[in-house]
């Protein structure tokens, strides 16, 4: 379980309503995953993603130590950051519709 689902499995145990941001609703609104390794730091990845609104978020995960640089691990972590960043703009828009009525 990769640190996303935990987070989301922990939110869900408290959930006393419906009204909940998931990394399942989150995922559903990616229209377009696309990852990069700058030429001028190749153990960088960047990952960005395209939202199915147009709106795009970019996350980024880079080692400490180029020594341990491993691509699938970066691209997991770019990508999580870039979750990571949707999730309170997400809130922000399920607190927004729920004020509307």
């Amino acid at each position: 379980m990769d640190s996303l689902q935990v987070t989301d499995a922990a939110s869900a145990a408290v959930q006393k309503t419906p009204n909940r941001v998931s990394l399942e609703s989150i995922k559903d609104k990616i229209a377009e995953r696309v990852f990069l390794r700058p030429e001028i730091e190749p153990t960088m990845t960047v990952c960005f993603l395209k939202m199915s609104n147009g709106f795009i978020v970019i996350g980024k995960a880079a080692p400490a130590d180029p020594e341990n640089f491993n691509a699938e691990l970066g691209e997991q972590f770019a990508f999580e950051d870039a979750v990571r960043q949707i999730w309170p703009l997400e809130g922000y828009a399920l607190r927004s519709r729920l004020m509307e009525g």
